[in-house]
């Protein structure tokens, strides 16, 4: 997996330096805020919170069944010897990782698309959002099967995965062809006021928002609680922006949202189950999905800033790699490993300092976003 990092070198790690605080403490203080912002956004949309058709309903159905699930799924795939591979030159403090069972998004995905489809009476646009997301999803499974078959850190080819992507995001660009009118093709830029009509063009950037969205997210997912923290804090957000114009879609993005905060109860560090490419590839997916059919990608942008630098950072090392090859076939390294958040490990952060860091870089993005989009 790219998660679990290229471009290494060694270091030594101090696991808990410099921050009092468990895991559990900062999963902890992300369920209170999100509960807490949940309850304030209801309020002030004049939506029951205790009513399906509210942020906090979905999101807190959602948080105690992927929680419950978990209890009983993480022991089953310990069971099933789904023990994650580490490489060895990655982050020496990961290598006691090892064995640590993966496809944990094999439960708190479906908890979310079952919850979210129920509650807003499988109205259309939830389904096919749910079927996208269970698709990607789906892709990573194979991708995570391959690697335990294999016993290695390698799963399906990259074009193969890409091949995929791509078949699956065409599949829904025509499912929007047919069920939305030319008028998507137009990108809403709210800060500005006005909309930029793209035309036919829409077609190809869409599908490229879907498959790039959906790796910027699998890169993020490589230390405990990361993937699944960052990514409640954005598709919560998300929600909270097309509440009043996709009601609908609004229930789906609390339920994804709560599912997420449900597996930090066993992903946050120390993790007992990584999420894998089974769910980061589909929570990526949903994110893109969610924004491409609410005209929302200027929000998801915003949203999705640290999955976009997690992405940057492995394109600026690979590039500079290159271009500094010698002629003994090595080259240079910009970052002593990537993505980012490895390369941070490697330069004395712990695990919970990365993590607790990206937290509040997602609230920042997720209060500028609220702030200047929906309000």
């Amino acid at each position: 997996m790219w998660s679990e990092g290229k471009f290494s070198v060694d270091a030594k790690l101090s696991p808990n330096q410099g921050l009092n605080i468990s895991g559990i403490g900062l999963a902890s203080l992300l369920a209170l805020a999100l509960t807490t912002a949940a309850l304030i956004l209801d309020s002030m949309g004049h939506r029951v919170f205790w009513q399906t058709s509210s942020l906090t309903m979905p999101f807190l159905l959602c948080a105690v069944g992927a929680a419950a699930a978990g209890y009983w799924v993480v022991p089953l795939l310990q069971a099933l010897k789904t023990g994650q591979i580490i490489r060895e030159d990655g982050p020496q403090a990961h290598l006691k990782k090892a064995g640590t069972p993966t496809m944990g998004g094999v439960f708190f995905i479906p908890v979310a698309v079952t919850i979210a489809c129920i509650l807003s009476n499988f109205a259309q646009d939830v389904v096919a959002v749910s079927v996208l997301t269970l698709s990607y999803g789906f892709i990573g499974w194979i991708d995570d099967w391959q690697i335990l078959r294999r016993k290695s850190n390698k799963g399906i080819s990259p074009t193969m995965k890409l091949a995929l992507q791509i078949i699956f995001a065409a599949c829904f660009c025509l499912w929007m062809m047919l069920n939305r009118d030319f008028s998507i093709t137009n990108i809403a830029l709210p800060v500005v006021g006005f909309s930029l009509p793209l035309g036919l063009l829409f077609w190809p950037l869409a599908g490229f928002v879907l498959v790039a969205e959906s790796n910027a997210t699998n890169l993020t997912d490589g230390i405990d609680g990361l993937a699944g923290g960052t990514v409640a804090i954005a598709i919560f957000a998300l929600g909270a922006v097309i509440a009043p114009t996709s009601p609908e879609l609004m229930i789906f993005c609390a339920a994804m949202s709560g599912s997420c905060l449900g597996f930090l109860a066993h992903n946050r560090n120390p993790a007992r189950v990584f999420m894998g490419d089974t769910g980061s590839l589909a929570l990526g997916g949903a994110l893109a999905a969610v924004a491409l059919l609410t005209n929302s990608l200027v929000a998801l942008f915003i949203l999705s800033g640290i999955f976009f630098v997690e992405t940057l950072s492995v394109m600026a090392q690979v590039s500079y790699y290159k271009a500094t090859k010698g002629p003994d076939g090595k080259g240079k390294r910009l970052f002593k490993m990537a993505p980012l958040h490895h390369h941070l490990e490697l330069t004395g952060w712990s695990e919970l300092q990365v993590v607790g860091a990206f937290y509040i870089i997602a609230a920042i993005l997720a209060t500028i976003c609220l702030t200047f989009i929906k309000f």
